[in-house]
């Protein structure tokens, strides 16, 4: 069974499902989708998003004209932490969390946790340092969110210098968010930004053959 996914691979939301669909090798057919940008770039700028969202077909299927959504079978799921999960316990409960319910709900709280604490101001930092035009960029929502997103990579140093991994100490599904945000802190501020425990955890889960479906600079920064 091929999954269907709609998505554009410059979200990192899509990008939770295309890292999830590399760990457990499923093939897939993507269907480019967005609102916010297209192959050259950000709408902000003057350019054209690839569509598809907005069409009835795409909002039977997802009400909130949003990437990413898959199709498995006849089953389809849009949010993209409900379909990490989704696929977790679908496709390999044994490599993705153990297969323990305590293992799973501990990867979980981390992408919960990611959602919140790292989304909205690395994305408000990319917003008002790359992709508006220079003249709609806000330095001070820039300045906020480099200094909250500072704060959370100390609680991720914290944990990290308790378990080898973001749930503990084998690779769980929680490791998928967290290494697409280290990748992208990596990217806009350099390997010098990073803390002991998480400069080794950058090691480890970059060095995971998966790591190739985001690893690309051009998913991350795209403007």
């Amino acid at each position: 069974m091929t999954i269907e996914l709609w998505g554009r691979p410059t979200s990192a939301r899509t990008q939770k499902v295309l890292l999830a669909l590399a760990e457990l090798g499923l093939p897939y057919n993507l269907t480019l989708a967005s609102a916010t940008m297209g192959a050259a770039g950000h709408v902000a700028k003057g350019n054209v998003a690839f569509g598809v969202v907005d069409t009835p077909e795409y909002r039977a299927m997802n009400p909130n004209g949003t990437v990413p959504t898959i199709r498995d079978g006849g089953f389809t799921l849009w949010e993209s932490n409900a379909i990490l999960q989704y696929l977790a316990m679908t496709y390999d409960p044994a490599g993705f969390y153990g297969n323990d319910i305590r293992r799973f709900a501990s990867a979980a709280r981390w992408v919960m946790w990611e959602n919140n604490e790292l989304i909205p101001p690395m994305h408000n930092l990319v917003k008002h340092t790359i992709r508006l035009p220079e003249g709609e960029r806000d330095p001070e929502i820039a300045r906020q969110s480099l200094e909250r997103l500072e704060k959370a990579w100390l609680i991720v140093e914290a944990q990290l210098g308790r378990t080898r991994h973001i749930a503990d100490d084998a690779w769980s599904y929680g490791d998928i968010p967290m290494t697409i945000r280290v990748h992208r802190w990596v990217l806009l501020r350099g390997t010098e930004a990073l803390t002991p425990n998480v400069v080794r955890y950058y090691a480890d889960v970059s060095a995971r053959p998966s790591f190739d479906a985001v690893r690309d600079p051009s998913m991350h920064l795209a403007g």
